[in-house]
C-alpha cells in the first residue's frame, strides 16, 4: 500500500449533501468542514423562522458532520460566521455559545453582501482536529490547547488561540485597544496598526514570533482602504531579520465585507506554524520546523504575499484573482472565464510544487454576482478528478481590480517538512 497520507472526504445524509463539494475533508490531523446554510437535511429548504432559528440549523449541520466522523462540537478548532446583517451578530453569538459550553474554538464573524441560498441570514464553516490521523498515520491523543491572554482583547464567544498538532489558530483580532475594550480612534491605518498589533501580542503570549505566521486572513469594509492597509502591513512583515534576508511573506487573502463587528474598518485573523505541537510530540522538535515558501513566474506574483507557503502536512495558497500572468492585468470577460483563470493560477502554483488538484482540501470563494453560482458549480468538478474539496461560497459587493470572482486554497501536503512525523 502507498506510504502518502490519504485524504479522507466523508459525507452523511443527516447533513445538507451537494455534488460540487464535499462535507469533511480530512487530512493528516485536521479536518476541513464545508460551509453550512440554514437548510434542513431532510426537507432540503430553508428552516423557518429568524437568525437564531437559522444559526442553530447551521451548527445542527455542522454537529452532524463531525459527529458522522466520530468526532464531539469540542474537537472544532475554528468556526468562520458569515452574516448578511451584522446587526444579527449578538443573536448569533448567543446560539453559538450554546454549542461549546466548555472550550471556545477560534472565531471570525463578518457580514457579507449575499449568500448561496436565497434568503439564508447566515452561513458557518469549520475545521477540527483529527487525532487520529490520516493513513497511514497513527491514531495518538494529540490535545487541543485554548489560551488567552489580557494583553489582547478577549471575548464571549472566541479563545484568542488554539493550538492542536503542529498548527495554532488565532481569533479575528479587531482594532481594540485591550486596556480600554474600546476600538482605537482614527482611521484605516490607526485600526490595521491596532489589530496587528493584537495579532503580535496574542503571539509573544504563546511565544511564537511574527514570522511563523504560515496565512492571514484580512476583511475590510472599503476596497479603497486595501492600499493604505498594505502600507501597515509592509511594516509588520517581514519582521526578523532572517526573515527580511529572505524577504518572507505569509500567504494572504484580502476579502471585502459589509460589516464587522464593532463598526470596525479591519480585521485580521492568522493560521501560525506550531513547532512544538500538542501533547504527545516533543517540544525539542521546534528546533527543526522548516515553513516552506514558493513562488512561481508563471502565476501572478504580489509583493504583500507569498503564493504557497508549505508547513507540516498543510500548503497555504494565497487568494488568487483571475490575472493573466503574462500581462499582469484581470481578463476582461464573464465569470466562466475568470473562475478558469483564478484555478488555473491555483493550479499552476500547485503544480510548482510538484502538487496536484486533487491535494486542494478546501476552497474559499467569493463572487460579486451570486445569482451566476450555478456557472461556477457546473465549472469546479472539472478540476478534480477524485473527490470534491470542502468548499466556501460567499458573494461580495466588490473585489480587487474589478475581478467578480477571488479563490483560495488549502492544500495537503502528504510529504510535510521536517521534522516529518508532524502534523
Amino acid at each position: 500500500m502507498s506510504e502518502r497520507i490519504i485524504k479522507s472526504s466523508v459525507n452523511t445524509d443527516q447533513a445538507p449533501v451537494n455534488s460540487f463539494s464535499t462535507q469533511s475533508v480530512a487530512f493528516s490531523h485536521y479536518n476541513n468542514i464545508s460551509a453550512q446554510l440554514p437548510i434542513h437535511p431532510q426537507t432540503n429548504e430553508l428552516v423557518p423562522g429568524g437568525v437564531e432559528a437559522q444559526a442553530r440549523q447551521c451548527l445542527e449541520n455542522i454537529k452532524q458532520i463531525v459527529e458522522s466522523i466520530d468526532h464531539t462540537m469540542g474537537d472544532v478548532v475554528k468556526i468562520n460566521l458569515y452574516l448578511t446583517n451584522i446587526a444579527d451578530i449578538d443573536r448569533v453569538h448567543q446560539v453559538y455559545k450554546t454549542f461549546f459550553p466548555l472550550q471556545l474554538p477560534t472565531s471570525s464573524t463578518l457580514a457579507v453582501l449575499t449568500l448561496p441560498v436565497e434568503g439564508a441570514l447566515v452561513q458557518m464553516d469549520a475545521l477540527i482536529s483529527n487525532g487520529e490521523g490520516t493513513y497511514p498515520q497513527q491514531a495518538c491523543d494529540l490535545i487541543k490547547v485554548s489560551r488567552n491572554t489580557r494583553r489582547a482583547p478577549m471575548s464571549a464567544v472566541a479563545s484568542q488561540s488554539v493550538a492542536f498538532s503542529h498548527y495554532n489558530h488565532i481569533s479575528a483580532q479587531l482594532p481594540i485597544d485591550s486596556s480600554s475594550g474600546n476600538v482605537v480612534d482614527g482611521g484605516i491605518r490607526e485600526q490595521a496598526r491596532q489589530c496587528l498589533q493584537n495579532l503580535k501580542a496574542v503571539l509573544e503570549s504563546v511565544s511564537v514570533p511574527f514570522d511563523d505566521i504560515v496565512k492571514i486572513n484580512a476583511h475590510v469594509r472599503d476596497l479603497d482602504d486595501i492600499e493604505a492597509f498594505d502600507e501597515v502591513y509592509s511594516t509588520f512583515f517581514p519582521d526578523s531579520s532572517i526573515a527580511r534576508a529572505v524577504n518572507y511573506l505569509p500567504a494572504r487573502s484580502v476579502m471585502v465585507v459589509e460589516g464587522l463587528p464593532m463598526h470596525a474598518r479591519v480585521q485580521v485573523d492568522a493560521t501560525v506554524s506550531h513547532g512544538d505541537g500538542t501533547p504527545p510530540q516533543r517540544v525539542e522538535d521546534r528546533h527543526g520546523i522548516v515553513i516552506r515558501s514558493s513562488n512561481t513566474d508563471k502565476a501572478p506574483k504580489h509583493n504583500m504575499s507569498t503564493q504557497t507557503v508549505a508547513f507540516s502536512h498543510y500548503n497555504n495558497i494565497s487568494a488568487q484573482l483571475p490575472i493573466d500572468p503574462e500581462v499582469g492585468e484581470i481578463i476582461s470577460v464573464g465569470l466562466r472565464e475568470q473562475t478558469a483563470q483564478c484555478l488555473t493560477n491555483i493550479q499552476t502554483i500547485i503544480e510548482s510544487i510538484d502538487h496536484v488538484m486533487d491535494d486542494v482540501v478546501k476552497l474559499n470563494i467569493q463572487l460579486t454576482d451570486l445569482s451566476e453560482l450555478v456557472t461556477l458549480q457546473a465549472m469546479l468538478p472539472s478540476y478534480f478528478k477524485g473527490d470534491m474539496p470542502a468548499l466556501t461560497i460567499v458573494g461580495v459587493s466588490r473585489l480587487p481590480k474589478g475581478a467578480i470572482v477571488q479563490i483560495d486554497a488549502i492544500v495537503s501536503n502528504a510529504e510535510g517538512t521536517p521534522p516529518v512525523g508532524g502534523a
